[in-house]
Parts: structure tokens; sequence; C-alpha cells
């Protein structure tokens, strides 16, 4: 059995980062991983001819002072600027259409969206202020009653915010802690991929010791080391971080022992994985609206499929991106492909009549029944904190450590977040800082 200085469980963005800085500062590491790859979360289909489709994460969300940005561009991966992927109301063209199907009239666009900033000016102080047992749902509502609004004009931002929880958590609204968007906000433009977001972890994976099809289902730990049993043998080491998704931190199959003690404990508990999946429609022909990022429908209509994203310059190839998020991914999980995807088609049509025509190619992701996740990316149940992402990544016996995006309190749920608290846990290992830079420069 070997020993190693650190073994990194799991070579996601967040293990790589770390197991990249630890080799570089003369650490024996090794990286052991379950599936077949490296990039956990992160995960790009190429089967389509000439496209390539990110399953997983897809967007930096704001590149301004982005780890994850500095080093696409050190890897020289090419960016598509596409900032609509914050569920933002208006940060660049929309089409919105009514709860009657018509496309709303520039005024009519404007004044609802005026009416969603308006909320969210009053929604900070009314969250700032909230019970600790408060959900999402409860401090919209009170931002709500604060206007005085009519019935129709106070329901079409209702609806807003549902899908916004929906959207950027994966939650119903009513499951959603009331700071579980707190760090709902962009630092610059968002950008996607045209040539895949799964070259970063490859290049962050270049000349380490991984081990792939590595399944880890016990980790014991004690001020002495820690030991790691694997379905291909024991793994020894002085340290180790562990950087699974939180749904394999709770689930039955993957056992650290001694058990996590608090804070970790208490705030791994009152995480939770969501339900989101991506369902992309390649189209013989653009049917949509020109000159707009988005399409989005307010209404009963609007309650499960209300958004969907031109991805068409990406590839030249007439693409639109919807998503399956909370409640609709939980209904629609055991559903066949082709009742999803006419579920998606009668929303369409209500838009757009019969030009459009049957997609030529679909894909619907699968994370909820993924076994190396379990879900998508964590949320904050009612009842957690914003305290819990940081309090889950807290050292445990000088030997154990927590990393991955539920880690990372400032902007959870993202490939940043990951690498950064990649980098939080080569720090502590090391017990000394060392810059975030060294993963993607020489």
């Amino acid at each position: 059995m070997d020993h190693f200085d650190t073994i990194v469980v799991g070579a996601g963005v967040a293990g790589l980062t770390a197991a990249r800085l630890l080799s570089r500062a003369g650490r024996r590491v090794v990286v052991l991983e379950a599936r077949d790859r490296v990039g956990g979360r992160i995960s790009t289909d190429r089967h389509f001819p000439g496209t390539v489709t990110d399953m997983g994460a897809s967007w930096i969300h704001g590149i301004n002072d982005s780890p994850v940005a500095a080093a696409a561009e050190a890897f020289g991966m090419r960016t598509v600027e596409f900032t609509v992927g914050g569920y933002q109301p208006d940060s660049r063209p929309i089409a919105y259409y009514g709860p009657d199907g018509t496309r709303l009239t520039d005024a009519g666009a404007q004044a609802y969206i005026d009416d969603i900033h308006t909320v969210d000016a009053t929604l900070r102080d009314v969250i700032a202020a909230s019970e600790p047992a408060a959900s999402y749902r409860d401090v919209t509502d009170a931002a709500l009653a604060a206007q005085g609004w009519d019935a129709e004009r106070t329901q079409r931002v209702r609806e807003y915010l549902e899908h916004r929880s929906e959207e950027q958590y994966g939650a119903w609204i009513e499951d959603l802690a009331a700071h579980g968007l707190d760090d709902d906000s962009i630092d610059g433009d968002e950008v996607v991929f045209p040539e895949g977001y799964d070259r970063l972890p490859r290049r962050l994976a270049e000349g380490l010791d991984i081990r792939l099809i590595h399944v880890v289902t016990d980790v014991q730990w004690s001020p002495e080391g820690v030991l790691v049993t694997t379905d291909h043998g024991l793994f020894a080491a002085d340290t180790v971080i562990v950087t699974v998704p939180v749904g394999v931190l709770q689930s039955d199959e993957f056992v650290i022992e001694p058990p996590l003690p608090d804070p970790v404990a208490g705030a791994l508990s009152r995480l939770a994985m969501n339900a989101f999946e991506k369902v992309f429609l390649r189209f013989p022909a653009k049917f949509w609206d020109d000159g707009v990022y988005a399409i989005r429908q307010q209404g009963p209509e609007s309650r499960w499929w209300h958004s969907w994203y031109d991805l068409t310059a990406l590839h030249g190839t007439p693409t639109l991106l919807t998503f399956a998020a909370g409640p609709a991914a939980v209904q629609t999980r055991d559903w066949t492909e082709d009742e999803i995807v006419e579920s998606v088609l009668v929303q369409l049509r209500r838009l757009y009549g019969d030009r459009v025509e049957a997609p030529t190619h679909v894909h619907v992701t699968d994370w909820q029944d993924d076994p190396w996740s379990h879900g998508s990316y964590a949320y904050m149940t009612v009842g957690s904190t914003t305290a819990d992402h940081d309090d889950l990544a807290t050292p445990i016996g000088g030997v154990l450590h927590l990393a991955g995006e539920a880690t990372w309190t400032d902007d959870p749920a993202t490939v940043p977040a990951a690498m950064l608290s990649g980098h939080r846990a080569a720090e502590n290992v090391l017990e000394r800082s060392i810059p975030i830079e060294q993963a993607w420069t020489d």
C-alpha cells in the first residue's frame, strides 16, 4: 500500500486545483476519481457533428476578477459572451410573452422589468430582517405585499421570483432558504465556451497522478493520518481533501469515519442537492425572434417551461436550451425524452404556431440519477444560513478537508467557487499562503 502526502478524492475543478497546487509545492499527491474522466460536473458531449454540448456547467457568471476566466484565458479557451445565465430580467435583449401567448410591447416589457427591480430593492431589506426559519417564498411575498399592487401585476412578478429560485438553484421557492439567493449577482459579462468547458479540467489535470474509475467508499481519519478505501484497494496519506458533491457526502455509499463533527455536520445537514436538468433542442430552421438572447413567457402556461436560450451563435446550428428545474425536473424524472420534448414544444407552439418543427437532435441531462453527484449542485434549505457554506470547509483534526462548490460562501454552485475552495484547501494543508495563479501558470 502506497503512502502519499495528500489524497484528493474527486477530479472535478476543486480537486484538480488543490492537487495541482500541492504538487507544485512539492507534495506527493494522488487523485482518486470514480468516473472514467476528469471534470466532475463539467461534462462536455461531442457526439453531434460540428457541435459540443456542455451538459453540466456552462457559464462563467461574471468574468471580472474570476479565477476561472483567468485560467481559461491562460489555457487559450475561446469564449462567447452570453449574459443571461444568471436569470437577469434585462441584462441583454429578451423577448417577453404575456399569459395570452403574444409578445409584450417594448413599453409593456419595460414596465414588467421595472417592477422586478422595484421588488428586488425592497427584498434586500426584507431578507436582512428575516427570521432564521424563513423561506425565499416568505421574504418575496413580504416584498410583493409592500408594493400595494393589484393581483395581476403582483402575480407576474411572483412568477418571475419562482422561476428565478428554480433556474438559479433548482429548488422550489418554498424549499429555498430566505438567504438562498444572497449571492445572486453578476460582476461583468457572462461567457460560455463554444469548444467545451471540459478543456479547463483537462488542462488542470495535466501531469497529475489521477486514478480514474476508483470508487471511494470509506475515508478513515485520525490525527495520525488517513486511510481511504476504494474498489481498487487501500490508499494511505498524511492528509485528505474530499471534494465530492453534497449528494455523495450525504449518501450511505460514502462513509467518513469518525463521522463529521460540528460545525461541519450541521452545515451539511442544512444543504441539499437540487433537481436541475438541461434540455437542448436543435432545429432544422430558426423560428424564433431575431436579436434576442432569450425567450420568456408569463402566466399559468409558464409553470414548467418558461425560458429558452438561443445558442445558435455558438456553432451556427439553430439551437434552444431550456431547463427542467425544481418541480419540473422532479416530475419529469421518469419521463421519456420524447415526452419531455413534446411538453416543451406545446409551449413553443403557443408562441410561434406551426413554424415550430420537430427538433433534429435532442439532449436531456440526467444529473438527478448520476451516482457520483445525485443532482446538479447544492442549495440552502430552509433554516440554513450563508455561513453554512464556509462551515462545511472547516478543517477537521488537522488532516481532513472538504472542498467543492458547496463549501464557498461568496458564489456557491459555480465553477469559480469550486476552484477557490480547492485553493483554500491546498493552503490549509500547506499551512501557508500560495498564489492561486500557480494552478494555471508555469
